[in-house]
């Protein structure tokens, strides 16, 4: 309870910061920055050592491919029906099928579960959730905004991601023992503002303006995202044989918030950028109230 309160307090007290107290004009973007390129990959050469191989690992990286295809398959499906702009059909399929499964799912992972949790979380996110994004996420955006996708520029983007390129490194050093105690301990408190700064920058950013077209489309994206795409990982993995905290993991990874990168790129590539800051904010909103609720669901 008393992690899940300071994760409440993070994020409430960076939206009151950003209404009452004027921070500084690039605070947001540099908070960012610091947790993208040393809080993650600290945190990430920290854990990935300390792994060891579960055959059902598969798990959690396939519920990230499969939250975002099934939103491909029912938004691009739905769209035309309803009359959908394609901005408004790439945003949702970008937004709904991409969690916050860093900002949000580490800190509520390591809330819920623990260390254990929070390594399985690094696991969805690096190994799922980040590819998505670095690929299929940029096909979807160019193909709803009329240009052509770029292979060398997808493959540059993973391939220079500082908390990827700590993933190989730490794969690499797990397999060669892992680090000295005190390299070790440098990655720890690194690794330890990531939780706080995320969730403080995620509250500056706090937008929610729905206006009345925006509505059905939000509800529609937030229950594919936060019911309907978790319900069906669980499926899934019930029915591989999937159990015990990999499958929490897995489906409450899937489950998480919006991600806040694939919001940015829908507003970069001009999709419908006020419903896809809509369902970003009511989307934190809900998580906070449902991940934990899907959590007591799912079982120890």
């Amino acid at each position: 309870m008393s992690a899940l309160l300071l994760l409440f307090t993070c994020l409430v007290l960076g939206a009151l910061v950003a209404r009452l107290a004027r921070p500084p004009a690039g605070l947001a973007a540099g908070l960012n920055w610091w947790v993208i390129n040393v809080a993650l990959p600290a945190l990430v050469l920290e854990l990935i050592p300390k792994l060891r191989f579960d055959p059902k690992l598969w798990f959690p990286i396939a519920a990230m491919w499969l939250t975002f295809g099934g939103a491909w398959l029912v938004f691009g499906w739905l769209g035309p029906r309803l009359g959908w702009s394609r901005g408004r059909t790439g945003a949702l399929i970008l937004v709904c099928g991409l969690g916050n499964t860093s900002f949000m799912g580490y800190p509520l992972m390591q809330a819920l579960y623990g260390q254990p949790g929070l390594t399985l979380a690094v696991v969805a996110d690096q190994l799922g959730a980040f590819p998505v994004l670095a690929s299929l996420g940029i096909v979807v955006a160019c193909l709803y905004a009329g240009r052509k996708p770029e292979p060398a520029m997808i493959v540059r983007r993973i391939a220079t991601f500082p908390a990827f390129v700590a993933l190989l490194v730490g794969i690499a050093v797990g397999v060669l023992g892992g680090w000295p105690p005190a390299v070790e301990a440098v990655f720890a408190p690194l690794g330890a503002t990531l939780t706080p700064l995320a969730l403080f920058s995620v509250g500056l950013q706090f937008r929610f303006h729905p206006g009345e077209r925006q509505l059905a489309a939000a509800g529609l994206g937030l229950g594919w995202k936060l019911l309907l795409a978790p319900a069906a990982c669980w499926v899934l993995g019930v029915a591989t044989g999937v159990g015990g905290l990999v499958l929490s993991v897995g489906v409450l990874q899937a489950a998480m918030a919006p991600m806040v990168s694939a919001t940015i790129l829908a507003d970069e590539y001009g999709l419908d950028p006020p419903l896809a800051n809509t369902i970003l904010g009511a989307g934190i909103v809900l998580s906070l109230l449902t991940i934990p609720l899907g959590s007591v669901l799912l079982g120890p």
